[in-house]
C-alpha cells in the first residue's frame, strides 16, 4: 500500500540529498575549538597518580590557563575522564559506569603505569588488577610514568586538544638536544 503511493507529490522523486545545502564545517570548527579549550576532567582518582593530578591543577601547573579549569565531581558535568592510578577488578564495573554517564562528546586519558597497563601488579596468576584501562572503556590519550609528572598530564591535555581540533594550540616544550 505505502509503495504504490510514493510519487503522490510529482518531482519530489528526482531530488538528490548528495551535498547540504548550508555547510556547517566553519561553525563546527568553532565549535570544536570552544570544546578544546573548555574541557571539564572529572574528579577521579584511583591511587599514586591521583597526587600529579592534583597538583596539575594547583598554581605552579595551572591547568586552568590552558581550557581544563573545572574538576567536576559529577560524570554528568564533565567530558573528560582521566583515569589516574590502578585499578582493580572490584573497581572496573564503577569506571565503567561512570564513563557511560558522561554526556558525549566524551574522552578519557590515561594516566599512570597502572592505568595504561596495569603496572607493578601485572604478574603471573594475578587476578585482582585490570590490566590497563582501555580493556574497559576506549582511550583516547595515554601518559606513561609511575607516576607521571603534572607536565606529563599537561602534554596529554594538549594531545586531547589536538585530537578534538586538529591542531595543537600550545608551543612545544624545548628537547634536550634544542638547549
Amino acid at each position: 500500500m505505502a509503495q504504490e503511493n510514493q510519487d503522490i507529490i510529482p518531482g519530489f522523486a528526482d531530488i538528490t540529498t548528495d551535498e547540504p545545502i548550508i555547510s556547517y564545517a566553519p561553525v563546527q570548527k568553532v565549535i570544536d575549538v570552544c570544546r578544546a579549550m573548555s574541557l571539564w576532567p572529572l574528579t577521579f582518582g584511583l591511587a599514586c597518580c591521583a597526587i600529579e593530578m592534583m597538583s596539575f591543577g594547583m598554581a605552579r601547573f595551572d591547568a586552568a590557563r590552558f581550557g581544563a579549569e573545572v574538576f567536576r565531581p559529577s560524570p554528568r558535568q564533565a567530558d573528560l575522564m582521566i583515569v589516574a592510578g590502578t585499578i582493580s577488578r572490584k573497581m572496573a564495573p564503577l569506571v565503567v559506569r561512570l564513563y557511560e554517564q558522561m554526556p558525549g562528546p566524551k574522552w578519557v586519558i590515561a594516566m599512570g603505569n597502572c592505568a595504561v597497563s596495569g603496572g607493578p601488579f601485572v604478574y603471573k596468576d594475578q587476578y585482582g588488577i585490570v590490566e590497563g584501562v582501555d580493556l574497559i572503556i576506549p582511550v583516547d590519550v595515554y601518559v606513561p610514568g609511575c607516576p607521571p609528572r603534572p607536565e606529563g598530564l599537561l602534554e596529554g591535555l594538549f594531545q586531547v586538544q589536538k585530537k578534538i581540533t586538529g591542531k595543537r594550540w600550545w608551543p612545544v616544550p624545548h628537547t634536550v638536544e634544542d638547549r
